[in-house]
């Protein structure tokens, strides 16, 4: 997490280090610094559900050329959560406020919704287990429960964003 931060503090320009010296101004570029952060790591979680939903399509696939046409479509539910659940995270609000915007977002606050884009990210790892566990099960009488599974899984990603645009709200309040 602090990786993201680090990486774009080490990349302020020459005006930035002078901004930084106006008294009032280092608390902007910090939040600023912040900010881009979480779009990195937003990026980053977007990038890994891409993946993973194309790991669903090439199952799909795979159960296509098996003639499992009905798999398909109880597969393809779990598909849209995820690619829903990429496309709210690729087009969120950034956890921050610029410097004349009418909301201002404290710093703590914007740690707090950084903290939670992160835990998004951690998602991935229970999907990649979700979708390892289709893929074993295809050609087995446990794979209509292991695609339930996926699906379970892949609307609990969407609820957590969710829950994310809630706090967002709530610092907007």
């Amino acid at each position: 997490m602090s990786d993201i931060l680090e990486k774009v503090s080490g990349q302020r320009d020459f005006f930035k280090e002078v901004l930084s010296k106006v008294p009032g101004f280092k608390g902007y570029i910090e939040r600023g610094d912040r900010r881009m952060s979480d779009k990195l790591l937003r990026e980053k979680i977007a990038s890994e559900f891409g993946a993973l939903e194309q790991r669903v399509s090439a199952l799909q696939r795979d159960l296509i050329s098996q003639g499992q046409l009905g798999e398909v479509g109880k597969l393809e539910a779990a598909a849209i959560k995820i690619r829903q659940f990429t496309d709210r995270v690729r087009t969120a609000s950034y956890g921050y406020a610029g410097v004349f915007d009418a909301i201002k977002i404290k710093e703590q606050e914007l740690d707090q919704v950084y903290r939670y884009d992160y835990a998004l990210l951690a998602l991935a790892d229970e999907v990649q287990a979700a979708i390892d566990n289709v893929e074993t099960s295809i050609g087995t009488e446990g794979l209509d429960a292991a695609i339930r599974h996926l699906t379970n899984v892949s609307q609990q990603c969407v609820d957590a964003f969710n829950k994310r645009s809630e706090v967002m709200k709530g610092i907007a309040d």
